[in-house]
């Protein structure tokens, strides 16, 4: 009788098993993203459809009625920009080490 069960301690197994757990997140994160995509797709052609069926209706183009819908759902895709890049986006991951030694280069250049 041939055992196919692999040891407990199998670094094989181990790295197969991490390989396929970052793949589920990379793909999580490419459908979040065109998600995100979708959404910002939607958001222009309906607004602009919505502002071009108002402004033949004779309404002021530059009225608040006009771009409510779009502001309010600007405020939606904000969030969901948001929960799908994060705060890294506008900052990225070292942002504060580059900032503080940027700062401390350039106080270092004043006291010189």
């Amino acid at each position: 009788m041939v055992n196919n069960i692999e040891p407990y301690g199998n670094r094989n197994s181990q790295k197969a098993w991490e390989k396929e757990e970052a793949y589920l997140r990379a793909q999580k994160k490419v459908k979040a993203i065109i998600g995100f995509y979708w959404h910002l797709a939607s958001y222009v052609i309906v607004n602009i459809f919505i502002i071009i069926i108002i402004t033949s209706n004779g309404v002021k183009l530059f009225s608040f009625g006009t771009f409510s819908t779009a502001f309010f759902w600007g405020i939606g895709l904000f969030f969901h920009f948001m929960g799908v890049f994060g705060p890294n986006f506008f900052f990225g991951k070292n942002w504060e080490e580059r900032k503080i030694k940027e700062m401390m280069e350039k106080d270092n250049k004043h006291w010189e």
